[in-house]
């Protein structure tokens, strides 16, 4: 299998191989389900939190004697049994995140790219720059391209003046090759790498 490469003027300049055992066979889709929820989980704040017997307002006096009185026996009135009192087993601040095995990790991102070349949602250029710092060479790049909404560009080692010029444009992201992940791949309508980021995640998907 084949795909064109484009310049930035979205003229066909060549074409690049694309390897069977990275863009061919069955789609996982699995493994992109689990790439996906880990990187959603690892992005979870984790900030909730309940107070405990320990944290909340009041005496740590035992309200009446603990036996005679013909009342149930308790030691504070911080119980979580009583009414302000503290939460029992209630969420703590935690972190989400966990790590999946690196070859599932790089089955779904294999999957993901091999989905968006069968949909016809992969864009090969040659290079991806900009004269200049400037948001509008950016945008008009993109559109010569024919991409709209949310995208995904990939090169091997993003030009500064590329990145501070997409920087302000919704639903672009720019990233290195070595920071793609499934998560990033499906979020994105149209994928737009360049010739050696695509060499490069073949080397390493393969």
């Amino acid at each position: 299998m084949t795909v064109d490469v484009v310049n930035q003027q979205n003229v066909k300049v060549g074409s690049v191989d694309l390897r069977d055992e990275v863009f061919g066979g069955r789609i996982k889709t699995d493994l992109i389900h689990e790439s996906v929820v880990r990187a959603n989980a690892a992005d979870r704040r984790g900030t909730h939190a309940t107070k405990t017997r320990a944290m909340v307002s009041g005496s740590g006096k035992k309200p009446w004697r603990q036996k005679g009185t013909g009342r149930a026996r308790v030691g504070e009135i911080r119980n979580p049994l009583w009414r302000k009192g503290g939460t029992t087993f209630g969420p703590q601040p935690r972190s989400y995140e966990y790590q999946l095995p690196r070859k599932v990790e790089k089955g779904a991102l294999r999957a993901a790219l091999a989905q968006k070349l069968r949909d016809g949602h992969v864009i090969v250029v040659d290079a991806l720059s900009v004269g200049e710092i400037k948001t509008r060479a950016a945008a008009e790049m993109l559109l010569r391209l024919g991409v709209e909404r949310r995208a995904l560009l990939v090169d091997i080692k993003p030009e500064d003046k590329l990145t501070l010029s997409v920087r302000n444009i919704e639903g672009i992201r720019l990233l290195p090759s070595n920071q793609v992940s499934a998560r990033d791949v499906m979020n994105a309508r149209r994928v737009v790498l360049t010739q050696a980021a695509l060499e490069k995640l073949q080397d390493v998907l393969g």
